[in-house]
């Protein structure tokens, strides 16, 4: 028997919106040590002006009337609710494109680009187990590939034998995933976020390459101790950041001014597509199982990950803001690379801070497919 799969609308309760309101006019902030800045985490004053347009300005109908403009499904896979975006193509030949987002993420950082990719594609947007509309997490397991394994049940139901997979972030990982689980299926697969490790026969790197290696290291020192206290104490975290929304925005919004290219986030992501994605997980009460992803890829280890080379071909864009840009070399050794670009512009969160470049490169990867 097939997966139930059951029509699904964007529709948060006015009493939610409401009790949001009130805790951002309550919300108490610290204190900042003079002229440090962004040095130790998100900017009080940046985060103050941020929480009053949230709100006394902010119009969470506007998103959610941009959300319903798609068609949305819900189903149970292994026990646990998932929520798709599936946005059809009107072109005839479209070809179905399994577009997965990570942390801290949403369906949201794809609908600048959605306009665009529906022109060729059929997309379908899950919301990983734990985030968003698939509701939060109740039960342990829940690491890439048994994500991935799960995705390839969604694409069967709704009807997708051959279909393209592109992600990144965790997106990334689980996109790979289900390549390498369901290579028959897969018609390529597009990366715009990728780690591996040296292999034994790597060459020295490149003057260029070195330089990314050492802005990675760097990266690994400063700007990775979230991942320490989500892959070891999540629920301890998530106390504070289910109780505030304030502190789920300082949260989030710290990693997308980060991982974007520049320094002002707002020239990057405008406030209301910022407030999108963090609202999003305020309401649906996911900010602390989204952050378990870590404490499970922790335990799961190796079993979460390819287990052995992805043939599909597979397209690499290589944003200069990524936190991870690998050399060449190391990729292709555990990927079957057929096309990569260095882009002028954009970071971790391409669809969203550059749609332009994300879809013509997305677009030009798989049409270059056929």
């Amino acid at each position: 028997m097939g997966l139930a799969l059951e029509s699904f609308r964007v529709e948060v309760p006015d009493s939610t919106l409401d009790d949001l309101r009130e805790r951002l006019t309550r919300a108490r902030l610290p204190n900042q040590v003079s002229d440090i800045g962004w040095g130790q985490g998100t900017e009080r004053g940046f985060l103050t002006e941020l929480v009053e347009y949230w709100r006394d300005g902010y119009d969470w109908r506007r998103v959610e009337a941009e959300l319903n403009r798609y068609d949305h499904v819900r189903t149970t896979i292994d026990g646990q609710t998932f929520h798709a975006l599936h946005a059809r193509s009107a072109a005839p030949d479209a070809t179905p494109l399994l577009l997965v987002h990570g942390w801290p993420g949403s369906i949201v950082e794809f609908l600048d680009a959605l306009p665009a990719l529906t022109a060729t594609f059929h997309i379908v947007a899950p919301s990983l187990p734990g985030y968003g509309f698939s509701g939060a997490t109740s039960q342990p397991g829940w690491h890439p590939r048994r994500i991935a394994g799960a995705l390839v049940e969604l694409m069967a139901a709704l009807g997708y034998d051959r279909y393209g997979v592109q992600g990144g972030d965790w997106g990334s990982i689980v996109s790979a995933n289900v390549a390498d689980l369901v290579p028959e299926h897969v018609v390529g697969l597009h990366l715009n976020f990728v780690v591996v490790p040296r292999p034994a026969d790597a060459p020295d790197p490149t003057p260029a390459e070195a330089s990314d290696l050492a802005a990675l290291g760097e990266w690994r020192r400063d700007g990775a101790g979230y991942q320490e206290i989500q892959g070891t104490r999540p629920q301890t975290l998530g106390y504070a950041l289910e109780d505030s929304p304030v502190g789920l925005g300082a949260w989030i919004v710290e990693k997308f001014r980060a991982w974007s290219d520049g320094d002002d986030v707002l020239a990057s992501f405008s406030a209301d597509r910022l407030l999108d994605n963090v609202t999003l997980y305020w309401v649906t009460r996911t900010a602390t199982s989204s952050t378990r992803l870590y404490w499970e890829m922790r335990r799961a280890g190796r079993a979460a990950l390819p287990q052995a080379r992805v043939e599909v071909p597979t397209g690499i864009a290589n944003y200069p803001a990524e936190i991870t840009r690998m050399p060449r070399s190391w990729v292709e050794a555990r990927y079957h690379v057929t096309h990569w670009v260095d882009q002028p512009r954009g970071g971790h969160f391409a669809a969203m801070e550059v749609p332009d470049l994300f879809v013509d490169d997305v677009s030009a990867f798989f049409a270059g497919l056929d």
